[in-house]
């Protein structure tokens, strides 16, 4: 079954049991682009900012109050997450994100009238506004809210995890790698706590960073000017928005700039970009470190969750490590998308808005989703093998370096050269070039002093 609805290009037909109107049916219809729908976040965004406008038009008398309550009704319904099913609009559609700010406008007055009030979706609900300015606003207030309530408070337990696992083996001394070579000794508490400031930095960076995406568009309407809106409106609107949120949002002092630029979004994925190059090493490290059981490194070892092969009977894999640098790198190729489609703001509006922000919230996304599953399933299960530590440390040439002091750099690399020629330990190396007695090789050369806790 079938309704009527009009716009200004004329009727068009929409399924009875759908809640939009005409200029998101022929979006629906001229835009068969792909599987992705418009994330719910820039939706909810959208609600949200729908709500607060209605408030302000009608703190200014512009706007009838059975109208705002009944605007305000259907926004809440969509941040209840009851009307998903009519929100059907693809990422890649005109880049302003009109016809959603469209889809959003029909539904809401859709909605409305369960109150008994007629409300139009472009006079009443979208207005004082444009997509110009509502679109980039909703960027932001999605942007930061995803990073406020998921990325950052996963961020915090995953660096609770590696501190834990810090402490636990912060005495114990293994050896250290350069150049994927041996090198001279630390601690694995020492080398899980750079893993664990990176976390801290990412974090920081990130928050930091996230100030920028409180400044918001509103108010500049269709170019910048603000035509058609009340004096003070994009004020007010934040105000509401914060009042709404709890989050700090203020309007944007250029309006210009902010419907020409995407620079806060693209500034903030820098900082999470840099995240998940992080998350890409501390990975590596941790499976390289877990190699074997018996033909690699092995000095930790990680949870065995599933099998590894169809094949190999009894292989076990590091899954959460690949699955991880799978996130690092598909958030690396979404840094790209939104670099390049933040540098096409020609003119008075960039109009890459809907690629721009669908990236950012997957990243953010992936990066959350990424870090829980790698936290819970092998972090938290990670030990040290410490009999394999051992081993390799004893017979690593690179505690030579302790020498240098005693003996400089020339006579030390002879000792460190024989030993590997010879295959023979460090010790038996050096007391046999008779360059240091038993006495002074077992006092100059002692690990844990290396690692100078």
């Amino acid at each position: 079954m079938e309704r009527i609805e009009k716009d200004s290009f004329g009727e068009i037909s929409v399924e009875a049991s759908k809640f939009w109107g005409a200029q998101t049916e022929r979006s629906r219809q001229n835009f068969k682009i792909g599987e992705k729908r418009m994330p719910l976040e820039v939706i909810d965004a959208f609600a949200l900012l729908k709500k607060a406008c209605a408030t302000v038009n009608a703190a200014c008398g512009k706007l009838d109050l059975d109208k705002e309550k009944a605007i305000g009704f259907a926004c809440d319904r969509i941040l209840n997450g009851e009307l998903d099913e009519h929100f059907p609009l693809v990422v890649f559609q005109t880049g302003s994100g009109t016809q959603t700010n469209m889809n959003v406008n029909e539904v809401v007055a859709f909605v409305s009238r369960e109150k008994g009030v007629m409300v139009h979706p472009n006079d009443d609900v979208n207005m004082s506004q444009s997509s110009n300015d509502t679109f980039p606003s909703v960027m932001h207030i999605a942007a930061y809210k995803a990073i406020h309530k998921k990325l950052l408070p996963e961020l915090d337990k995953f660096q609770a995890i590696l501190k834990e696992k810090k402490e636990a083996y912060w005495q114990l001394v293994k050896i250290g790698r350069t150049h994927l070579q041996d090198a001279t000794p630390l601690t694995l508490g020492q080398e899980i706590s750079g893993y664990e400031a990176m976390i801290k930095n990412a974090k920081r960076f990130i928050e930091e960073s996230s100030v920028s995406l409180c400044a918001l568009a509103i108010g500049g309407t269709a170019v910048g000017t603000g035509i058609n809106a009340p004096e003070n409106f994009g004020n007010d609107v934040a105000s509401e928005l914060k009042r709404l949120t709890g989050f700090p949002f203020i309007s944007d002092e250029n309006k210009f700039f902010a419907l020409q630029s995407h620079s806060p979004i693209n500034y903030v994925h820098g900082a999470i970009r840099a995240l998940a190059s992080d998350l890409m090493k501390i990975a590596n490290d941790i499976r390289f470190l877990a190699s074997g059981p018996r033909s690699g490194i092995g000095e930790i070892r990680i949870p065995e969750n599933e099998p590894g092969s169809s094949i190999m009977p009894g292989k076990v894999n590091p899954t959460q490590c690949e699955a991880l640098t799978m996130v690092a790198a598909q958030v690396m190729g979404n840094d790209t998308t939104i670099n390049v489609a933040s540098s096409q703001g020609n003119l008075e509006l960039n109009v890459y808005k809907p690629v721009i922000i669908d990236n950012f919230l997957e990243s953010v996304r992936l990066l959350t989703d990424g870090m829980r599953s790698f936290r819970i399933h092998c972090l938290d299960g990670l030990q040290a093998n410490e009999a394999i530590i051992q081993d390799k440390l004893e017979n690593s040439l690179m505690l030579v370096t302790a020498l240098n002091p005693h003996i400089g750099y020339e006579k030390a690399a002879e000792i460190a050269k024989a030993a590997h020629e010879n295959g023979t330990t460090l010790r038996v190396s050096a007391i046999s070039s008779g360059y240091v007695t038993e006495e002074q090789f077992d006092s100059w050369v002692d690990p844990h002093k290396m690692t100078n806790l």
